[in-house]
């Protein structure tokens, strides 16, 4: 073969080549997005139902965008803001697109969020913000107004009168402080509701239950807690404890181990938050901001929901529908 019609040749199947079809080709991959998730305790149920709606949103995104979304759960096991601000800088150190954080204590892990953003990493908080840093957005309860909604709750069960105590949790964080205030703010409102005291303790139930057991039995003539989170009553304990016709409690939070006591009427009143969303709503938020590159509000909020015997029932469907195991059967045939 002469060199001409080798080439002669080899420009005819190109030219044929380029005539056909081009073979079919796979999509290139979307790049997934990892999302660390630091909430207080990885003993708090409030939390693990967060954790809860993070991984139901991130499987839906997952399907509707079909961009996979991982959530990295780097919770400390006890409340530690220390432990906190190692764990942020863990996650950015292995390739967390975003941290999605409760903040313990603000001053602890200001410095380790802004070093994250710093890095590349958008950083949201949920429920304890650390509004000084460089975090995009917020999303929770008013912590002011919900401490103040607890103590006119109370206000009315005890017939706006009463020696009443405050159980309060990690003196660290932010957003309990503020719930306080909202208590004692309400309180100066009601000349006949006198406060004993605040109360703090490890955020766990049995020590939270231990500490209205010891405070109990050493003010006797308390009628009422205000609890800003509801800490004790994810254990039986004060059912037994404390008898419903001489002590009121109004607490925040209503999660399936909890609304016995709105049966029994030892805590006619739950505040809820809605602690599911922190988690689903919170990493919809950050797939906004990261993948589809939308403006997100810096603070959105989230509001209670008054549980009480009249509708229990209707609360106890909807945390079933929102994938709690938990929820006692007798609640959820209720109207």
């Amino acid at each position: 073969m002469t060199r001409k019609l080798f080439v002669a040749l080899t420009c005819a199947l190109a030219a044929a080549c380029s005539t056909s079809a081009p073979p079919e080709q796979a999509k290139p991959a979307t790049a997934g997005i990892k999302i660390a998730m630091i909430a207080k305790s990885s003993t708090n149920p409030v939390f693990l139902s967060a954790r809860t709606g993070a991984e139901a949103a991130a499987r839906e995104l997952t399907k509707q965008h079909n961009v996979p979304i991982e959530i990295a759960w780097l919770t400390p096991p006890t409340e530690d803001g220390q432990v906190q601000a190692q764990r942020i800088a863990q996650a950015v150190n292995e390739g967390a697109n975003a941290i999605l954080i409760s903040c313990s204590d603000a001053g602890k892990v200001t410095g380790a969020i802004d070093d994250a953003v710093a890095r590349g990493v958008q950083v949201m908080t949920f429920d304890s913000d650390a509004p000084a840093s460089k975090r995009f957005a917020f999303y929770g309860v008013d912590d002011v107004k919900t401490g103040e909604a607890v103590l006119e709750e109370l206000a009315k069960q005890m017939g706006d009168a009463g020696s009443i105590a405050i159980l309060a949790g990690n003196q660290n964080a932010p957003n309990l402080r503020k719930r306080v205030d909202g208590v004692k703010q309400a309180a100066a409102r009601h000349p006949k509701m006198k406060i004993v005291d605040t109360f703090y303790h490890i955020e766990t139930p049995q020590d939270a239950a231990a500490e209205v057991v010891r405070v109990q039995n050493a003010y006797p003539q308390i009628q009422g807690w205000a609890m800003i989170g509801g800490w004790p009553l994810f254990t039986p304990t004060l059912l037994t404890d404390l008898d419903p016709k001489k002590v009121k409690i109004v607490a925040v939070d209503a999660l399936p181990a909890e609304l016995a006591y709105v049966d029994k009427g030892l805590a006619p009143v739950l505040l809820a938050q809605p602690t599911y969303l922190w988690g689903h709503e919170s990493v919809s938020r950050i797939f906004d901001k990261v993948h589809l590159k939308k403006e997100v509000p810096a603070i959105i909020p989230m509001e209670l929901v008054r549980v009480s015997k009249e509708n229990l029932g209707a609360w106890a469907r909807q945390l079933k529908d929102w994938g709690f195991t938990d929820v006692p059967d007798d609640y959820l045939k209720r109207p």
